[in-house]
């Protein structure tokens, strides 16, 4: 460890406790199960998952710290070559809510060093994929991320927006896996100036995140619904699944690379269904939230 990975993991820590007792605030009874962990080769994390909830279905905040040799397979995959050392830290979340008109999120933030500090960088992002897509909910998601990363300079909002909304498209299906939000990846960070830059961003995200969601899980959480809205649901939480085991480069990286199997599929929902040729009537709230999902929209109000 060294004075740059110790404050990014300081960071982490801090950052988890505050989003799980944030979330655990909607939860008059259940609270998160703590399973710490060590990695074979070094470090370890803290894997938090709330199920069955009141308004959590599930809900993973996983936090990370490993080092060590970087496996060969993780060494091509960030063209390493031979590899060499590494140190990674992050935050990563999924909740996926019990009520369907309350969206699924995702978080994460990360940093990476390797071979002792020769190359670092900072990565992350936030996405939100509702059930049924409401263009008010999307307008505060947006507004909040954008107003995250305005004090970065005005083309950050809009160039991680895009990013975000490459990355989550499901391409056999043609649809985006939610309303997108924001991604970036791979901000290097040799030079001391442009490192605290970074760490000031991925704070601002991390910080962020509970003024973004928690707003449209206390509008919706008490909301009616029924037998259609609930199978709907677990179409949707199909289509997440597929994403995450056949495209998130998170997932895959892990499963590749001898990560704790628990922590990387913490991701996925608790129940799903893959319905044969599944076709929403026409003019439906399914329908028009199929037609919603496509890249390039924009959700803030002019």
């Amino acid at each position: 460890m060294n004075e740059r990975t110790e404050q990014v993991t300081a960071y982490g820590e801090l950052l988890q406790d505050a989003i799980c007792d944030g979330l655990e605030a909607f939860e008059p009874t259940v609270r998160f199960r703590e399973d710490r962990w060590e990695r074979p080769g070094g470090g370890g994390g803290r894997s938090r998952v709330l199920a069955d909830g009141e308004t959590f279905e599930k809900a993973g905040v996983g936090f990370s710290a490993v080092h060590g040799e970087l496996p060969e397979a993780a060494a091509r995959s960030l063209g390493a070559g031979d590899g060499g050392t590494f140190f990674a830290t992050g935050v990563s979340l999924v909740l996926h809510p019990l009520n369907p008109f309350v969206p699924i999120v995702h978080l994460n933030v990360r940093y990476f060093e390797l071979n002792g500090g020769a190359d670092r960088w900072f990565g992350g992002g936030i996405d939100l994929t509702p059930i049924y897509v409401n263009p008010a909910d999307a307008a505060h998601f947006h507004g909040s991320l954008k107003s995250l990363l305005d004090p970065f300079g005005a083309d950050r909002y809009p160039a991680y927006k895009r990013t975000c909304d490459e990355y989550f498209y499901i391409p056999h299906r043609a649809e985006m896996r939610g309303i997108g939000g924001i991604f970036y990846d791979h901000l290097h960070a040799v030079d001391p100036a442009d490192w605290q830059a970074h760490f000031a961003l991925m704070r601002a995200v991390g910080d962020g995140f509970l003024s973004a969601y928690a707003p449209l899980v206390a509008a919706h959480r008490a909301d009616p619904y029924g037998e259609r809205e609930r199978d709907w649901q677990l179409v949707r939480r199909g289509r997440y699944a597929e994403f995450n085991l056949v495209y998130d480069r998170g997932t895959t990286f892990g499963l590749r690379t001898g990560g704790r199997t628990e922590s990387i599929l913490m991701s996925l929902p608790p129940l799903a269904r893959w319905v044969y040729d599944v076709h929403p009537e026409p003019g439906s709230p399914e329908a028009d939230t199929l037609r919603l999902l496509q890249p390039g929209h924009d959700w803030i109000p002019a």
